[in-house]
């Protein structure tokens, strides 16, 4: 590969202050955000002044091995995973293979970061795979009308033969954090502290999937606030 300039470049200076390295959906992505700087990841960092690294990848936080090794051997002060929406809107496996696949992702990066604070994510608000399994799909009527929309094709009576819905992801994320009591380093953090039904009732996502520019800012503050601030798992009162 090749990289071509029109002015001189160099290496960008070191960080001066802690790095955060966060890997999740589109929505850590930016998708809807108008700005770089609109991403929620991007505000939280801003807010709490430290270096963000964003691996968001756009319908790919699926628990993939590689993703763990790249974290693994990432330099990261701080560490966040947040999981379950491309889980679900994928249909990508059922809930016997959910947690061995969670506990896998959390060994690989403890490889390589054994002491390193490490905040699980679980999923915001999505009333459409709240209770209703993927696969997600376009929806079709929406799309006719000249608007971007999704839904859940996936059957509700499926959920107790294993198929998974965004809150059987948030309890069992729950129940993988609980099983390693042992890491003191290891938090969670329920998505709907960051948006819940009341969020969705006052400022529902405008294509049922991904928060618009206002939510994706309410949820930035609400992160900085509940991980970087006093008594957070990234907070000032923190050993690291």
């Amino acid at each position: 590969m090749a990289l071509r300039t029109d002015a001189p470049v160099e290496p960008a200076a070191p960080a001066a202050g802690r790095t955060w390295l966060h890997h999740g959906s589109s929505i850590s992505q930016g998708s809807n955000a108008t700005t770089p700087t609109g991403t929620w990841p991007a505000v939280a960092a801003a807010l709490a002044g430290v270096e963000l690294v964003n691996l968001g990848f756009g319908g790919g936080a699926l628990l993939d091995p590689f993703v763990g090794r790249v974290v693994r051997d990432a330099p990261a002060d701080l560490i966040s995973v947040k999981l379950g929406i491309n889980l679900v809107n994928s249909d990508l496996m059922r809930l016997r293979a959910l947690g061995p696949a969670v506990h896998g992702l959390l060994d690989t990066i403890r490889d390589g970061h054994p002491d390193t604070p490490l905040l699980v994510v679980s999923p915001l608000l999505c009333p459409v795979h709240e209770q209703t399994p993927g696969p997600g799909a376009f929806d079709l009527e929406a799309l006719a009308e000249g608007r971007l929309a999704f839904t859940a094709t996936g059957d509700p009576a499926q959920v107790a033969a294993g198929r998974l819905t965004l809150r059987t992801v948030r309890s069992e994320l729950a129940r993988v954090v609980a099983e390693r009591a042992d890491d003191p380093a290891l938090h969670l953090l329920d998505g709907l502290r960051l948006y819940g039904e009341d969020d969705a009732a006052e400022r529902p996502l405008p294509d049922r999937l991904h928060p618009d520019p206002a939510t994706h800012r309410l949820v930035g503050e609400r992160f900085a606030a509940l991980v970087f601030g006093s008594g957070g798992p990234f907070g000032p009162d923190r050993d690291t």
